[in-house]
This record gives C-alpha cells, structure tokens and sequence, in this order.
C-alpha cells in the first residue's frame, strides 16, 4: 500500500528528537544496528558540567552531551544513493535522509532510511549500502494485511517508525526537529482505525540572550529566535572575552551555552620594581598604560627574609583586580633612585637549597 511504502523513511531513526521530558528517553541500550560507545549517562544537566547538557542520545539514552557538535556534512556521494539534510544544520540531534536511486534498493527491501547525528559526531546506524533491485516476479501479489491509514498530511510533518498493520504500532518524531504535542505513539486497530489522534509539531525557539556588561550582542533584535540561529558576542575596547564567542538556539530552547563575559585589564600594583610579563623582565612605566590584560600572569620578586637573595611569585590579573603577592615590598623613590642595583628585583635569585 502507499501508506507502507510512504514509511520507508522510518527504517534506521534511532529514536524521536527528545527535548522534554527524561521519562520520553529510552533507556540505554546499544540495538543490533551499530556498536558506539555512549557518552558518560546523566539525569540532569548538573550531572554534566559546565560545556555539556544532559540529552537524549537515541539508544545511548539520557547521556552527556556537547550539543553544539557536528555531525560530517555534506557526504561523500554514494554510489547508487544521494543524501540530504532533513534539519536546518546537522548539529546534535539533526535528521538525515538516505535514499537509493531507481532501481537500487537496501539491505532491508526498503528504498530509504533515515539516520541521526549522535552525541559521538556520527550519524546513526552502519553506511547505508544500495544494490540492484531484483526483477518483479510474475508472482500474484499477496493479499496486503489490513492496515490504517496514514494521511499525506501526517507524512509530510513526521518520521513514522514501525508499521502501520492491524495489531502493529508506530512511533512519530517531528522531521523538523520540534517538539510533539499529543502521544507519540500510536497503535492501529481491528476496525483500521488508530487508537489515538495523529499528534502535532510544536516549533521551539529561544529567547533572546543575555546582555553583557561592557559587551555587545551581534545579532538581529527580535522576540524569539529560531533553532540553528547563531548570536556572535564582541566585548568594548581593553576588555577581553571570557567565553563562547558564539552561541547557538538548540532543538530544546535553549542556547547552546552561557552568555560570555567582557573582562577589564588589571593596572600593575607596582611602581619601582621590575616585573615579569610574557616571559620578559620589565618596568611598570614601560607597559603600556600600566595595565595587563585579564588572564595574565605577572610574576613579582620577593626578599628572602634571611639571606640577600630574591625569589619570585606570580598572581593574575582576573576583570581588573591584580594583587601583589604577601611576600612582596613595594620600594621607596627614594630606593628607586639612590640605590637601584640593591632593588629586590636586580638582586641574584636565591638557589634552591636556600629556600628549602
């Protein structure tokens, strides 16, 4: 029937696009289709860290994931076979249709199938291989199995996974990649109707991102954004960027990472020592400005409070706050000026056994 050949596109969708609820993950479970190896599982985001979120990875279930990865896009050409993207970019969670030319067929009888980019930067399932559909038999066709209906208007919007048969269920996931109001399965009855109403494709979108102090947000003002969308952040003159510099609106609403932050150069704490910056040994008033950028490492020069030998301790500058290290001592002008070669700084570095 139509209605069957029409759910080709279902063979090889690891599982719906997951956005909600962990209770909608399956559990994780490796199929027969493709051994992986399955990020560390979570429950919640928290269990992840900083850089990754706790998604629905297919039959990896509710695991770590990185959700601004990437699968390969575009293939290389298949043989008797030409792919597409079915999702606005082929980041985590994207579907991607494999279908084989006229004539060839897969392994499974079917002419499609579909596969998903995974949390491991693969797309699901083993590479699709399309051979040479044998000649029709002069057979009598069998007598189809009674089926329910799958209206042009349900296969337009979603992926069906199963079969259609009396006795049989399938399983929808939005080939837009939004999330599914209503029960995403569905069982087909003795009378060929299905037992529950065809649900419904909820787009999802993000809000619009944070503002950042002493930043600015490059992107196009509007009141909501869709999946795929990127915001670029740049950060004002002597301030540096903490963070991404571009998010992403994922499939679940959120954006793929916090906002960043514009940190402020630190001014050196010191005035007659000598300092070092970058691997290089210099004055204060040589530095441009005085100021270091945020990140930097300055290393001072301390007295041994015992022998006439200087050590050195280091302290960074963090969104312009730089202090000096305990040990160190400031010099007078005057010490600057009468006595410079005595300054802690200009004095030998003490050996290893003096500061055991």
């Amino acid at each position: 029937m139509e209605a069957n050949k029409r759910c080709s596109y279902c063979e090889g969708v690891i599982g719906s696009v997951l956005t909600g609820s962990p209770d909608a993950c399956p559990k994780r479970l490796l199929g027969e289709e493709r051994s992986r190896t399955c990020p560390r599982p979570c429950k919640v985001d928290k269990d992840c860290g900083n850089k990754r979120q706790c998604l629905c990875d297919g039959q990896c279930g509710l695991s770590c994931v990185a959700p601004g990865r990437t699968c390969p896009w575009p293939l290389a050409p298949g043989g008797n076979s030409a792919s597409r993207l079915l999702s606005p970019t082929q980041s985590f969670s994207a579907l991607l249709e494999v279908r084989c030319n006229p004539g060839f067929m897969l392994p499974s009888g079917l002419d499609a199938t579909i596969r998903r980019c995974q949390g491991d930067r693969q797309w699901s399932g083993d590479e699709p291989i399309c051979t040479e559909a044998p000649p029709p038999t002069t057979q009598p066709p069998a007598t189809p199995a009674p089926t329910c209906p799958l209206p042009d208007e349900v296969l337009s919007k979603f992926s069906v996974q199963g079969s259609a048969a009396v006795g049989t269920s399938i399983r929808y996931s939005c080939l837009s990649g939004a999330s599914i109001v209503g029960s995403s399965e569905n069982v087909c009855q003795e009378n060929q109707t299905w037992q529950y109403p065809h649900p419904t494709c909820q787009m999802v979108y993000c809000e619009p991102p944070q503002l950042v102090d002493q930043g600015y947000v490059v992107a196009v003002q509007k009141a909501k954004y869709e999946v795929g969308y990127d915001i670029h952040y740049l950060c004002k003159k002597n301030f540096l960027l903490d963070g991404p510099q571009k998010i992403t609106c994922m499939s679940n609403g959120n954006w793929s990472a916090s906002p960043p932050h514009c940190r402020a150069r630190c001014l050196l704490p010191v005035q007659w020592s000598h300092v070092v910056i970058g691997g290089e040994k210099r004055w204060p008033f040589d530095v441009t400005d005085g100021m270091v950028p945020h990140g930097e490492n300055v290393t001072f020069f301390c007295k041994h409070p015992q022998k006439y030998c200087s050590f050195t301790a280091s302290q960074s500058c963090f969104d312009g706050n730089l202090q000096t290290p305990e040990c160190y001592l400031e010099p007078t002008w005057l010490q600057y000026k009468m006595f410079p070669h005595r300054l802690v700084s200009e004095i030998d570095l003490c050996l290893p056994e003096d500061l055991e």
